[in-house]
């Protein structure tokens, strides 16, 4: 009998620098089977939300095009994950299951079950670190514990360096032809209602998308990027987040691509820009070194004294929000561009969160919950460091009395206007002075830009200052 193996992808959709594949590769077996297997049930519930689906969707077009002009074809199953593969071993005769590991607590328990009941069965299992730079599980403390502060984490592991990325196989061998497939689109992943088409017109999904964005930002913005990364009307950013969180491109790539192209191209300054953008994929990893070690955050806070925070609820205010009609001028755009995008730039996301967890006082799991759902890079370990982080109640949080007034964040980091002309174009007359405060320019300018507050633009929800202080005192209630 010829030695199979099936490689079960997951969320590494790519074929260079993808450890399970390789070795799959170099394994010596007759024949390799590529599968992905559907199954969000086993998600609980961070399924993939809505936009991320709508990504996933493209990116396995994409992988199952490039495995295809090597010979070889992707097999698409659904769950039970156990199930599919249990017959997908039967159909395949394969005598060995390879995979990447990934580590969401359900995800780390099933794969777990998964790999004891194979070997039980005498199946060959192998795991490879592919999504990450280090394991979780070989970072500590000096104390043996695990960090909750990110620049001591950081400071720790990054001199570490890392492995050459591994080669894109030329050539695969041609999966049996009896072992069927389902149809990517019976995995109904794309919406009933036509909301995407800003997704596809502003994201190229795929791992040759992924390269493009990388050599994009390293010849456009990385020279520049301490100063640019913070203007969300400029393309200051990587933007490979959803990338890589669908594994198009792997952390190690990026790193060593960006060391390649600086040792090309010299110049001393912009090796500071580097080592900024290089603690931004650290923060990633720290993201899901909390994670693993606390697996109870997305839905409850690191630090226990805000179980007691007294949330607001005001579905009307959350309504508000996630419509983009606060009347704050920067946080609507920042949540129209999520909802026309898929994406918003991350000076807007601890913008709208602190709006949303400090003045609004709503509870930081509605805004974590309608991130999830709208953005394509949403990432459990990302998604919850980063709501906490704003919240003031997670690892390495900002302190609670940091409350970001967007109208200031607009004027410093939007001075021209431009980011939120393009996206609140009701308010695009008005003068620079008056787009972040309209509610604060005289009747004339108003008139002028043919702005009406309360009719063309909502009056703000909410009073900055009074909420401010009404968020303070709330936090003096449980911070003892």
């Amino acid at each position: 009998m010829k030695n199979r193996v099936i490689v079960w992808f997951r969320r590494d959709l790519r074929l260079a620098d993808n450890p399970a594949l390789r070795a799959a590769l170099d394994g010596g077996f007759d024949s390799i089977v590529p599968v992905f297997i559907h199954a969000p049930d086993e998600l609980g519930d961070w399924a993939p939300g809505g936009a991320q689906r709508v990504w996933l969707h493209l990116s396995l077009e994409s992988l199952a095009r490039d495995l295809e002009e090597l010979g070889s074809r992707l097999v698409i199953r659904t769950g039970p994950t156990a199930a599919a593969l249990d017959a997908l071993i039967e159909e395949s005769g394969a005598t060995a299951v390879y995979w990447n590991r990934l580590y969401d607590p359900l995800t780390i328990e099933r794969d777990k079950q998964i790999k004891s009941d194979l070997e039980s069965r005498e199946i060959e299992t192998a795991s490879f670190r592919a999504a990450l730079l280090y394991e979780p599980w070989t970072v500590a403390t000096k104390q043996g514990n695990p960090y909750k502060v990110f620049t001591p984490f950081w400071k720790s592991v990054k001199d570490r360096g890392t492995d050459s990325p591994l080669a894109a196989p030329d050539r695969m061998p041609e999966v049996w032809s009896r072992i069927g497939s389902e149809e990517l689109d019976s995995l109904a992943l794309l919406p009933t209602i036509d909301w995407d088409t800003g997704i596809r017109n502003r994201w190229t999904p795929g791992e040759d998308g992924a390269h493009e964005r990388l050599e994009t930002f390293l010849e456009t913005a990385l020279k520049n990027y301490d100063n640019d990364r913070d203007r969300p009307a400029v393309a200051g950013t990587s933007y490979l987040s959803p990338h890589l969180h669908w594994g198009e491109i792997g952390p190690r790539q990026i790193m060593h691509r960006m060391d390649e192209w600086l040792d090309g191209h010299g110049g001393q300054p912009t090796h500071g820009h580097a080592n900024s953008f290089r603690s931004e994929i650290g923060w990633r990893e720290f993201a899901h070194h909390v994670l693993y070690h606390f697996p109870a955050t997305p839905n409850t806070p690191l630090d226990k004294r805000f179980e007691a925070f007294p949330w607001s609820k005001d579905d009307d205010a959350l309504a508000a929000w996630q419509q983009g009609r606060t009347g704050i001028p920067m946080v609507d755009a920042g949540m129209r561009e999520l909802w026309a995008t898929g994406y918003m730039h991350n000076r807007l996301r601890m913008t709208v969160a602190s709006f949303l967890t400090k003045n609004l006082r709503v509870a930081w799991q509605h805004g974590e919950r309608w991130f999830w759902d709208t953005l394509v890079d949403a990432d459990l370990a990302n998604n919850t460091l980063g709501w906490q982080w704003a919240t003031g109640c997670g690892a390495d949080a900002a302190p609670f009395f940091r409350i970001f007034n967007p109208a200031r964040q607009g004027e410093r980091f939007d001075a021209a206007g431009e980011y939120v002309r393009h996206w609140v174009p009701e308010l695009s007359a008005l003068e620079n002075k008056h787009i972040h405060r309209p509610w604060d320019a005289p009747a004339g300018a108003l008139n002028t830009a043919g702005v009406r507050l309360g009719t063309t633009y909502p009056r703000p929800i909410v009073d900055l200052k009074a909420s401010r202080r009404e968020a303070l005192d709330a936090f003096d209630q449980i911070k003892k």
